[in-house]
């Protein structure tokens, strides 16, 4: 049996207000998981908003900072966790991914309440799971996305640039890894829909994604952030959820992984989608399609998003551990050629020798 489940989705500063029509059905009582920052900035709201309803909140927690199973097994201890009808999952991909693998091992209904934009997590059924030190431990599979994603548009433009900046790296990576995994293959509906749809994660991004972080750094609502903030958790959302694991990754994804390796990205506070933006660079450079690579160059200067080692603090000499690294995931076991170690090592060196020349 084939199965694909899509959420439902609310945008809007009054996006929570719509909590009681969507979730009495699946229960009375629910907990609230999240970031501490994310919490600050939607507690009060939801709870405002369930105020009067069917719905209780019967807890509220921190998920604990990395998305491990050390945090989710401590989670899953908390009473109010494990009593609860219903989970909400508040904040940035790894408190929304902690969640989503305790719904998953639950089998309990979650739903998600981005507070930043920098993933797509809020929308999908994979969560990604990590080591207490910040390495990528596994993908935790599963067919079951959110139930809703309720998207307050006026928590997001308030957060820091830098998630939604991150975020716009991380959504363009979907048109590129889909479109070139499958390259050799003749996809079945779900994933010829999704791979379709993949289009949507980057033309948009590279229209609207300038003037969606200047709105975020005014703190305002536009039409343009709007389209980003669907673009990043929506868009590309629907398209993981509808394609197989093998098309919705790819190299991009494969170098950001290999870069985990590296104590100076979590040291700097490098992002996921900021190091997905530039694993991009690598994947055209690798395919050799120069143009596209060179376009992409440059809206990553003109955005801010690195185009070179020393954006990500990092030196040449440790790119033999990335490539290594990047090579032992799953990211690249379907793609139209084998990739190499040394293709990878090949194509960060030939990016900075472009950046060299055009700094």
């Amino acid at each position: 049996m084939d199965k694909t489940l899509m959420p439902g989705y609310t945008i809007g500063a009054d996006a929570y207000e719509d909590i009681p029509n969507v979730c009495p059905g699946y229960g009375r009582n629910a907990v609230m998981i999240g970031g501490k920052h994310a919490l600050a900035a939607a507690e009060q709201k939801i709870r405002a908003a369930v105020a009067g309803s069917s719905i209780e909140i019967t807890g509220s927690f921190w998920y604990g900072g990395e998305a491990s199973v050390e945090n989710m097994d401590r989670l899953m201890e908390q009473d109010a966790v494990r009593q609860s009808d219903m989970l909400f999952a508040i904040g940035g991909g790894k408190a929304i991914d902690t969640c989503k693998v305790i719904a998953h091992r639950t089998g309990r209904p979650f739903f998600t309440f981005p507070t930043i934009a920098s993933t797509c997590a809020a929308c999908t059924s994979l969560g990604i799971v990590y080591h207490p030190d910040g390495s990528l431990r596994e993908y935790a599979f599963s067919k079951v996305p959110p139930a809703h994603v309720f998207i307050d548009t006026q928590i997001i433009a308030e957060a820091p640039k830098r998630y939604l900046w991150a975020g716009i790296g991380d959504t363009m990576a979907k048109f590129y890894e889909c479109t070139v995994s499958s390259r050799n293959d003749v996809p079945r509906h779900s994933d010829a829909m999704g791979i379709a749809l993949s289009a949507m994660c980057a033309a948009p991004i590279l229209r609207w994604g300038q003037k969606a972080l200047e709105a975020c750094d005014k703190s305002l609502v536009t039409d343009e952030l709007r389209e980003v903030i669907l673009g990043i958790i929506i868009s590309t959302g629907l398209v993981s959820n509808f394609v197989q694991v093998d098309y919705t990754t790819g190299l991009a994804h494969a170098v950001y992984n290999g870069f985990t390796v590296l104590p100076e990205i979590e040291a700097n506070h490098h992002l996921h989608g900021e190091i997905v933006s530039y694993g991009i660079l690598v994947l055209l450079t690798v395919d050799g399609q120069w143009d596209e690579r060179d376009r992409l160059y440059a809206f990553n200067r003109s955005v801010g998003l690195p185009t070179c080692l020393a954006d990500l603090d990092v030196t040449p000499d440790e790119i033999g551990k990335v490539a290594e690294k990047a090579l032992k995931g799953i990211d690249v076991r379907v793609y139209p050629y084998p990739v190499t170690e040394q293709m990878i090592c090949d194509a960060i060196f030939k990016l900075e020798q472009y950046h060299k020349a055009h700094a």
